[in-house]
């Protein structure tokens, strides 16, 4: 492993990127959906690194100045506020609507005193890593503005780290897809050969939104918890050997998913204070194409279900291939029994149903559970290139103050990347359990590749 170094990010300035042009008077209102009205006030999260020349060495870039590419990303920035119009305004105190205000998005750059290579050879944490994002996951901020901020950090040899924040009261991970890839392509110039993507600001039309004091929902206490989160990377050949090893062919994510499950349950038994009955898992998933008939593809907002499995004893005698058959089991279920209802009418009410339960279940003493975020598939190596290249790392380094979070993402390699946060007595657990080191590796390795 490199030597460790010292991270230094320094912020050389923060500035408003507001739209190129103003909203017109029509648009000033947007009405928040359903969905957007119960989504948290969080910030969700996503880091892009660029190489700057192919050996990293500290030499002028090729592509642009530090400052000839800061100022493409602003502009382009704000020639695509124009376009997410709602992204650079306000949410109101009511919980409604965004006022369309033009507010813009928080731009922050800064600059990294070494190499890309260097700070990408160092074990991969979210405390190393919360300094090139502009701000934590728990802001108040994104409850209200900016529903978009971003920071463009600039290493010596060129390279540079794009972290960006956005509001989950607007944007879930296929939002956050839809607006990067519309940014990248404006700032690429490719618009011509691939049409840039239009969004459609219509979900408050398939989710009404609703007065949320009428509705009796499960008060619901993450413990703020002494907890990790840790990196644990599955590559290619590992997934292979262990989807040859689940009975069925599962997915990919099927695969790692159950196995992240049935280690995190291990580690839960050894330590767990009280009798444990039920494991759940929740999983968010895009409801998009899973609506009959399907929704919009471009829709902006949180167009998102979630699916709820559980098993019973805490899963003291599940093995693999049974937790693959509950996962697949219950996104069957939810699929066939929902399709039409997410499509229709009572869409609202799908979702609601499956969060009551979701609160129902967190609240019980004798149950624990994982929620599980996967951005497998979404192609987030392929279409964010900005004009210098296409990334070569991309990591969503989750952290909050609560326990039991899984996110998964695709390695560069097409491999899957876990980030996973447990208490700090089940991770001492989990990171060693032998099942799980068979085909993952922690991230005291290069995670760069």
């Amino acid at each position: 492993m490199a030597e460790e170094i010292t991270m230094k990010v320094e912020i050389i300035k923060r500035e408003t990127v507001k739209p190129s042009t103003p909203t017109p008077s029509h648009l000033k209102t947007y009405k928040l959906s359903f969905v957007d009205q119960l989504s948290p006030a969080v910030y969700g999260r996503i880091i892009y690194f660029y190489t700057g020349l192919q050996n990293d060495v500290a030499a002028p870039y090729s592509g642009g100045s530090d400052e000839q590419r800061s100022e493409q990303l602003k502009k382009s920035l704000s020639e695509t506020l124009a376009r997410f119009y709602p992204v650079a305004g306000t949410v109101t105190d009511d919980n409604l609507t965004i006022e369309c205000n033009d507010q813009g998005a928080q731009y922050v750059e800064a600059r990294f005193s070494g190499l890309l290579s260097a700070s990408l050879e160092q074990p991969a944490s979210p405390e190393i890593l919360q300094q090139f994002l502009p701000a934590k996951v728990e802001s108040p901020e994104a409850g209200t503005w900016p529903l978009l901020l971003v920071q463009a950090t600039f290493f010596d040899c060129g390279g540079l780290a794009l972290g960006i924040c956005t509001s989950h009261k607007l944007i879930d991970a296929p939002t956050m897809g839809i607006l990067m890839k519309s940014w990248a392509q404006t700032s690429n110039g490719r618009s011509s050969d691939q049409p840039v993507v239009e969004p459609a600001f219509n979900a408050a039309f398939y989710f009404p939104p609703r007065d949320l004091s009428c509705l009796k929902m499960p008060p619901v206490e993450m413990n703020k918890v002494e907890c990790e989160t840790k990196r644990f990377v599955f590559d290619k050949p590992k997934i292979m050997d262990l989807k040859a090893k689940v009975s069925g062919e599962p997915s990919r994510v099927q695969a790692v998913t159950a196995l992240i499950w049935k280690c995190a349950m291990a580690a839960s038994r050894t330590h767990s204070r009280v009798p444990v009955n039920k494991f759940y898992l929740s999983q968010a998933i895009d409801i998009r194409k899973r609506a009959e008939p399907p929704l919009p593809e471009n829709l902006i907002g949180n167009v998102v279900g979630i699916v709820l499995v559980q098993i019973t004893n805490n899963g003291h005698d599940a093995e693999l291939q049974d937790l693959v058959a509950v996962l697949r089991k219950g996104m069957r279920e939810y699929t066939e029994n929902n399709a039409k209802r997410l499509g229709g009418d009572e869409a609202s009410e799908v979702v609601f149903e499956s969060l009551k339960e979701g609160g129902e279940l967190m609240g019980r003493d004798d149950t624990e559970g994982l929620i599980f975020t996967s951005l497998c598939n979404a192609r987030l190596y392929e279409t964010i290139d900005f004009g210098w290249g296409k990334p070569i790392w991309v990591t969503v380094p989750v952290a909050t103050g609560g326990s039991n979070f899984v996110t998964l993402m695709d390695t560069k390699c097409g491999g899957v990347e876990a980030w996973v946060t447990l208490t700090k007595e089940d991770m001492a657990t989990f990171e060693t359990n032998p099942e799980l080191l068979e085909f993952a590796y922690p991230s005291t390795k290069n995670h760069a590749i």
